[in-house]
């Protein structure tokens, strides 16, 4: 693994340990731990609304725009993994399995 690797994977680490500690904090002092007090249906919605918000950015073709809203919608999907006890090196996990794999043929064997 490169250094490069080394410190992208810190990021999600990072974030891992952030977020498991802000669903005990205050909802009072921190935004993510009010959606966590909301429960997963406020959690829903703004991954939702990050996703439309990623659509117009896209249509739009504003380069800046996209990176922010795919990194507001990176954010708060993460926010659902930890809601539901799941970390993030879980979906790298499974993003592995998938390279090499043609997506076709990935999907046709969800269906066995």
């Amino acid at each position: 693994m490169t250094n490069k690797d080394n410190i992208k994977k810190h990021i999600f680490d990072s974030l891992d340990k952030i977020l498991e500690q802000r669903k005990t904090a205050n909802p009072d002092e921190s935004y993510t731990a009010k959606l966590f007090s909301e429960g997963v249906d406020s959690i829903l919605k703004k991954v939702s609304e990050e996703a439309t918000e990623t659509v117009v950015a896209s249509k739009c073709g504003d380069n800046a725009a996209i990176i922010h809203e795919i990194a507001d919608l990176w954010f708060h999907t993460i926010i659902l993994l930890k809601y539901h006890g799941l970390k993030t090196d879980d979906v790298l996990k499974e993003l592995e399995k998938r390279l090499g794999l043609s997506g076709i043929n990935e999907k046709a064997s969800r269906n066995k």
